[in-house]
């Protein structure tokens, strides 16, 4: 948008702090080579247009705002003479992209000083070539250093996930070897069992009446209740009279896993049935070999069952096998990140599931998304082991108009008011030195925004903080984080 144009004063150029070094034959070049314009109540330029020129406000009020997903965010509002904005790393030239990376408006009639990019850049060289050189290092520089922190900050998650995968892999795996030598062990006394029962005086009848026992009892085993404490003890008790009163030697031993398998009174009295009196502590025995050997094949069932889905969540939250942008379930995002980090939540911390099934898949980037809810758990788990160690974390899913919110909230100490205008500054963290980089929320920040077009806000007060993140429901055009 163009202004009116206005005449150019070197006095009043001189006057802003941006220039008042500037001798009078530099002030005399600035305003022949650019000009001075007055501008209505309205835009001035936009931002990702080509950044032309560089404004420095001579008198009336600005706002700079950036657009978050459908919504302009107001970044700097400001009637301060000498404030500058526009093509500032004009002096870069085409090394990096030039376009404006804000929009500005005036909210009443405003005059700027306006200088073409293309001069300004040629003045900096010109005037201050040491100077530009220092600006070029430090833009280049901080680009440099945030790449190379980005970098240590997933590598320092991806240690801490790899560290909590191994624990939570360690338990189901040792589980396995151990239910393994303890079926080998059983599986050998059941076929000396067995042995001992062939060696008897039983007729084919017999027998096979043992064999259907043994069949219906495993089948029992598979459709086991799932029994309180204070009614699995009083059945124990029940099962440990009715073996003592057979004469079955160590009936309380045998009691509890027969319990476990859903064997009771009843069903111990159809095999006293089927059987002679004479062989039942035997067929009693060979049954407790079977029942022990169908729960420690559960037991393996279970442990690798567990070790499957970790691995298949390890798959989902790294997305190794997945294309990097696709229409994602948000909830299988949240809960392979959950199950990633359930070592490093603890068993103090209570996690609430809240989510609204019913939403749909949104085109992501799955990966990066991960490493924003990666981020904000385990800032919420430090809040709350700085409240105690103990809390909730309670992980939302909602509909919010056009956009998809996911709200992390925990009960830890809360963000002072003062800290939560900075917490997305790169560099800014309030852990304490050396457990924080300060670019876990800038780079959460940079995912949601700027490769999303989503938005990201925070609030808190002691005991209940809440991240929210809303993205888009459908595509939008790509950008660069």
């Amino acid at each position: 948008m163009s202004g009116q144009a206005a005449p150019c004063n070197p006095q009043e150029i001189g006057s802003l702090f941006l220039f008042e070094k500037l001798t009078p034959e530099q002030l005399g070049r600035l305003c022949g080579e650019g000009r001075v314009e007055r501008f209505e109540p309205g835009p001035v330029y936009t931002e990702g247009e080509p950044a032309t020129c560089f404004y420095v406000m001579l008198e009336g009020s600005v706002v700079l705002y950036r657009r978050v997903g459908g919504d302009d965010v107001e970044v700097t509002r400001t009637s301060q003479r000498g404030v500058y904005a526009g093509s500032m790393q004009a002096y870069l030239g085409d090394r990096v992209r030039q376009v404006y990376n804000n929009s500005m408006r005036v909210t009443e009639p405003t005059r700027f000083f306006v200088l073409p990019a293309d001069t300004f850049a040629g003045i900096m060289q010109e005037w201050f070539p040491m100077a530009v050189h220092l600006l070029e290092g430090l833009f280049f520089g901080s680009k440099s250093t945030q790449r190379a922190i980005g970098q240590r900050e997933r590598l320092l998650a991806l240690g801490s996930l790899s560290a909590g995968l191994t624990h939570e892999l360690n338990n189901p795996a040792a589980a396995a070897v151990r239910a393994t030598a303890t079926l080998r062990e059983r599986v050998g006394k059941m076929r000396h069992k067995l042995a001992v029962i062939a060696q008897g005086s039983y007729s084919p009848e017999v027998m096979a009446n043992l064999i259907d026992i043994q069949e219906r009892t495993a089948e029992r085993v598979a459709k086991a209740p799932v029994l309180s404490p204070l009614e699995a003890s009083d059945r124990e008790d029940a099962v440990t009279d009715w073996l003592d009163d057979q004469g079955i030697a160590e009936g309380w031993r045998i009691a509890p896993t027969f319990v476990q398998a859903g064997l009771d009174v009843d069903w111990l009295d159809q095999i006293a049935a089927a059987v002679d009196e004479d062989i039942l502590p035997s067929a009693i025995g060979w049954l407790n070999y079977t029942v022990e050997t169908e729960l420690l094949m559960d037991e393996i069932n279970d442990s690798t069952t567990r070790i499957s889905h970790l691995v298949d969540a390890a798959k989902q939250y790294s997305q190794l096998d997945r294309a990097p942008f696709q229409n994602a379930d948000v909830h299988e995002l949240l809960d392979s990140t959950l199950l990633m980090l359930s070592a490093k939540i603890g068993k103090h911390i209570k996690v609430v599931k809240d989510y609204d099934r019913t939403l749909p898949r949104i085109p992501a980037y799955p990966a990066e998304l991960n490493q924003v809810w990666t981020n904000l758990i385990d800032n919420a788990v430090a809040a709350m082991n700085g409240a105690g160690g103990e809390g909730t974390l309670t992980v939302r899913t909602a509909a919010d108009h056009d956009r998809l919110l996911v709200e992390f909230r925990d009960t830890g100490v809360g963000i002072p008011a003062e800290d939560r205008g900075r917490i997305f500054d790169p560099f800014f963290t309030t852990k304490p030195v050396g457990q924080g980089t300060g670019l876990g929320l800038d780079i959460s920040w940079r995912i949601v925004v700027n490769k999303h077009h989503g938005n990201i806000q925070v609030e808190s007060e002691p005991g209940d903080t809440r991240f929210q993140v809303l993205l888009p429901l459908t595509a939008v055009e790509e950008e660069s984080a």
